[in-house]
């Protein structure tokens, strides 16, 4: 009887042993596909978005295109956890009570990388990780349009009285450096402005989704974007993992909630509503909800 015991005991243990590893186990999927993202020199999928946090109970995260924008920001690195928000220069945010997580990804030692910078640098990232460099283009707050290809193909702005001239300057350069090169550029004369102009407003009844932009065009402005979203199977409710960067040029994050129980998840219900961030409150999503 006691061998049977300590034979009983020793499985429970083993058992609630395997449960404390299975725990720890990441339950998420690996990307359905190569996925690369440039500023890094190693990536594991397990230190993602889809992986570090959890759709609420009822919710399922939706599967999304082999390759594309929804599926390259549900799966963008994030930085250990407990990790502080950083200005260029190295120092913390005033604020570390707003974000949630914090994406794994340069800022840059300039005050260049702020809110709508932060949407574009993502953007053309992606289209450069999937070679798309045709399609890196986006506009001064003037109206010129600044495309990567002119860029690489050795064209530079020149820039007087508000007018844009472009010069052959140099050779071609596809290169990655020449890409960060290019943003910054765009960074110094790009905005919250020309982004809410450059992009598409939804079309009625159309849902927000992964890689639409909430964008406040203005002198201030503010931009933030959705990289992950979770459907209720039962109600179809949808819920939104919302990321931004902020002024002084800082680190990309994952914002919090502010009033809501499911927080970091948003709850859009409707383009009519107000959407309180920890810093921006958005007042006109029928306007403001932005799409490339």
């Amino acid at each position: 009887m006691k061998k049977e015991w300590k034979i009983l005991t020793a499985l429970l243990g083993f058992i609630f042993l395997l449960k404390l590893i299975i725990a720890q186990i990441p339950h998420c999927k690996p990307p359905s596909g190569e996925i690369f993202y440039p500023w890094l020199s190693s990536y594991n999928y397990k230190n993602s978005i889809v992986c570090r946090i959890s759709s609420p109970d009822g919710y399922k995260r939706p599967e999304v295109k082999k390759g594309s924008f929804s599926e390259w920001l549900r799966y963008l690195p994030l930085k250990p956890e407990g990790s502080p928000v950083l200005l260029y220069n190295g120092k913390r945010f005033y604020s570390q009570e707003g974000h949630f997580a914090v994406v794994d990804i340069d800022i840059g030692g300039e005050n260049l990388q702020q809110c709508a910078d932060a949407v574009i640098r993502l953007r053309a990232e992606y289209l450069f990780s999937r070679g798309r460099f045709s399609e890196i283009s986006f506009n001064f707050t003037n109206g010129t349009s600044a495309s990567f290809l002119k860029w690489a193909r050795g064209y530079r702005p020149l820039i007087h009285n508000n007018r844009v001239r472009w010069i052959k300057r140099e050779g071609r350069d596809f290169s990655y450096r020449n890409l960060r090169r290019y943003l910054r550029v765009v960074f110094a004369y790009a905005g919250s402005y020309s982004l809410a102009r450059q992009m598409k407003a939804l079309k009625p009844g159309e849902k927000p989704g992964i890689g639409d932009v909430i964008v406040e065009g203005g002198f201030p402005g503010h931009a933030v974007i959705i990289v992950d979203e979770a459907v209720n199977s039962e109600t179809g409710e949808r819920l939104y993992l919302i990321a931004q960067s902020f002024m002084p040029a800082q680190s990309i994050y994952i914002l919090k909630a502010t009033n809501e129980t499911l927080s970091p998840w948003y709850k859009i219900r409707a383009l009519d509503q107000k959407l309180i961030t920890p810093f921006w409150i958005f007042d006109d999503l029928q306007k403001q909800m932005r799409r490339f």
